[in-house]
């Protein structure tokens, strides 16, 4: 299958950023050394009650990132500061908490939504995730897979994975009280709605109220489990799921 070509063009700031680095590979993504090259030194420490902090003076910042979190949030949350200091250098100081630093926080207050979509560029530039996808099936075992190959959370890769999606997707995160939040893919159908609390017949539901966390594997169900909308009862949707931390379940939703 031969790759698309790269449209300069159609590059976000952070992708600019990464190609004038000559960054090709995921391999050549090293956020440190650009975060040293335009004045800030990074730091992992012990913080108390937030993921990440910047503090600047002048051309100069420092980027403390958290010593408690796992390599991929590390990761995210050092995309998440080095945007602030790109962007935002005007501001002094960021204390960015968990709920501020999420991948799937892209919503958020305006700085903190810019500094999300502005990181997860830096870690998933859209112009190297593309080609990878190239022929993959949209599954989180390949969510799996390409957070492995460029370094980052099985979340983040997921909502990727589902916004580039060339066909009819979905990421859902629920938690017991339904759903938290979704990511669809540019396809996915306008005139379907996703139901806001799980259907008992889904291994999402039986994940979110039992211990298992094991990634379930991918499933078909009836659309009406978990969309409604004119026509939905005559469709069927393949379905993968995964329990996180902090007792919320994820799944890939696809159309048949």
């Amino acid at each position: 299958m031969t790759t698309p070509p790269i449209d300069l063009q159609r590059m976000s700031a952070a992708e600019r950023l990464l190609w004038g680095y000559g960054v090709t590979t995921p391999e050549h993504i090293d956020l440190e050394a650009i975060a040293f090259d335009h004045g800030a030194e990074v730091k992992y420490r012990f913080l108390g009650g937030c993921e990440a902090r910047l503090v600047a003076r002048g051309d100069r910042a420092i980027i403390s990132i958290s010593l408690s979190s796992n390599p991929g949030r590390q990761r995210f949350s050092l995309g998440h500061e080095l945007a602030h200091w790109l962007c935002d250098r005007d501001k002094g100081a960021f204390l960015c908490a968990k709920e501020d630093i999420a991948p799937e926080n892209a919503e958020a207050k305006q700085a903190e939504g810019r500094a999300n979509n502005y990181a997860s560029q830096l870690v998933l530039p859209t112009y190297l995730v593309d080609p990878w996808l190239l022929g993959k099936k949209i599954t989180l075992e390949t969510a799996s897979k390409l957070g492995e190959v460029f370094t980052t959370s099985l979340t983040a890769a997921a909502i990727k994975v589902a916004k580039r999606a060339t066909i009819p997707a979905c990421l859902l995160c629920h938690s017991q009280t339904g759903l938290v939040w979704r990511q669809q893919s540019y396809s996915f159908p306008p005139e379907f709605f996703l139901s806001s609390e799980l259907h008992c017949d889904t291994d999402a539901f039986r994940m979110i109220f039992s211990q298992g966390s094991e990634m379930s594997r991918p499933n078909r169900h009836a659309a009406n489990l978990w969309l409604s909308g004119r026509g939905v009862d005559r469709l069927e949707v393949t379905t993968q799921s995964l329990k996180l931390p902090g007792d919320r379940v994820i799944t890939m939703l696809t159309f048949l």
